[in-house]
């Protein structure tokens, strides 16, 4: 019942072993009777040869056993990926060979919430045109509010060089969910997918390092029309930064323009301004993070705030206040205050 066990390998060996045992003393004596010398000689080499053959059968078995030595921590190994941090540059980048998970994965990209918020006054002037002239109802201070996206490597080190290419793609949707009045419309919802073309930089200065550069394209628009739609696009150079718990990336950009009678938001740039600094900062499963943007000739700008904390595994509660320009594209020139709390998805 033991057979199974053995490598297939080693049964011939296995079987030759006994059978050479038992011929070996007569053989040497019918050596020892042969008067001439050189046949003599010859007759003892003959069985020196043959009685190599258990020799060769541990060579055989050692080896076996180091093979299957090796192959077992083979299945017993876990992925260095999963275990990595997954907040860090490095992870959410692949910037190094340790992260790296090869092209067409699907990867975090900007946090996937779904929050039911409030805000402190609705902008209805944008949908007024639209709306019968009997209608009575208004806006909801009351929606609820989700992100969803995801980023996947195209080309790994393009061009021979450290550089990878990277599609993105991030959508928000608000979502009148309580307004029956209105049949629960979603009031908004944008669409932005990029390209990017990131390369790790990996510089350190005063214990602050210089993660990487991203040179990226961004389309941004609302997907609506008439005097309801929005859009833009940008070209934009975006560096990270890590210090410890603290991660910090900051991004400018330049808008393309648009021929004017096409460019349904001629003035966005001075609402949304020309960059952006975003930070993050965790501390014992805790994330506090900011977003800023600020136009230094308009003096408009936007804030926003967050706080994610434990809640269950991947899952974790969520906290965000907003204040300023742009929180949709619809809003982008409206002054908009709001507050929410619910879920930020980790994968």
């Amino acid at each position: 019942m033991y057979l199974k066990k053995i490598p297939a390998a080693l049964l011939p060996f296995l079987i030759a072993v006994p059978a050479v045992a038992q011929q070996l003393p007569q053989q040497l004596a019918d050596c020892a009777r042969i008067a001439d010398t050189n046949g003599r000689l010859g007759c003892f080499d003959r069985l020196a040869a043959a009685s190599a053959l258990p020799a060769a059968t541990n060579d055989v078995a050692a080896a076996a056993a180091a093979d299957a030595t090796i192959a077992e921590p083979r299945t017993a190994s876990v992925d260095p990926v999963a275990e990595a941090d997954e907040y860090t540059m490095d992870a959410h980048w692949e910037l190094d060979q340790k992260h790296r998970r090869g092209v067409f994965q699907f990867r975090p990209h900007q946090p996937n919430y779904l929050i039911a918020a409030r805000s402190y006054r609705p902008n209805e002037a944008p949908y007024e045109p639209f709306r019968a002239a009997d209608f009575t109802g208004k806006l909801s201070h009351a929606e609820l509010q989700y992100q969803l996206g995801f980023k996947m490597k195209m080309v790994e080190t393009a061009f021979e060089l450290p550089v990878d290419l990277w599609f993105g793609y991030t959508q928000n949707s608000f979502w009148q969910a309580g307004n029956r009045e209105a049949s629960s419309p979603f009031r908004e919802t944008n669409y932005r997918p990029e390209l990017m073309l990131v390369t790790p930089l990996n510089f350190d200065v005063l214990g602050t390092k210089l993660k990487y550069l991203n040179l990226g394209m961004a389309h941004q628009s609302n997907g609506q029309a008439s005097t309801l739609s929005r859009s833009w696009n940008r070209v934009y150079a975006q560096v990270g930064l890590e210090r410890g718990p603290l991660s910090v990336t900051a991004r400018v950009w330049k808008r393309l323009n648009e021929p004017l009678e096409d460019d349904n938001n001629p003035d966005i740039v001075d609402f949304m301004g020309r960059g952006e600094l975003s930070g993050s900062y965790r501390m014992d499963g805790h994330e506090f993070s900011a977003v800023l943007r600020h136009n230094f000739s308009t003096h408009k700008g936007a804030t926003q705030l967050g706080w994610a904390f434990p809640f269950a595994g991947p899952l974790k509660g969520y906290v965000q206040v907003f204040s300023g320009y742009g929180q949709s594209l619809i809003d982008y020139n409206y002054f908009q205050r709001s507050v929410g709390a619910g879920v930020v998805v980790r994968y």
